[in-house]
């Protein structure tokens, strides 16, 4: 029988799930919108119509890989998604108004959710091993 640490056989709490979850649906919207960046390029703004892509697919892709941290109760992940939960507080903000308050209220209710199962004590409890 194979020895296995302590840490291996440990189930994420359900609140730190749902953080992981939007986590993950945040991280798919942030490379979606580097990958929308690229239809957008024109000869004028060709270097910053680049570089924004590049740093969005970038940030999408690192909240994957904090997510998936996340899943597996490590530690160091959680002070990236807890700032990058305010960061999204932030851009919804920016939504408000006009015709846009839905994606402002998506956006807010998807960090809340993810800041609440994060903060919550039972994910404090499980990271904190």
């Amino acid at each position: 029988m194979p020895v296995t640490s302590t840490a291996s056989r440990r189930q994420p709490p359900r609140p730190l799930l749902i953080t992981v979850v939007m986590t993950l649906a945040q991280s798919v919207a942030a490379i979606i919108i580097g990958v929308l960046e690229l239809f957008h390029l024109s000869g004028q703004r060709l270097t910053m119509g680049v570089t924004t892509t590049l740093f969005f697919v970038a940030y999408g892709v690192f909240l994957v890989i904090a997510a998936r941290q996340l899943s597996r109760l490590s530690p160091w992940a959680r002070g990236p998604v807890l700032l990058s939960q305010l960061i999204w507080l932030g851009v919804a903000w920016s939504f408000l108004g006009g015709g846009t308050t839905w994606l402002a209220v998506l956006l807010a209710l998807s960090a809340i959710a993810a800041l609440a199962g994060l903060l919550h004590p039972d994910s404090r409890a499980a990271l904190d091993y």
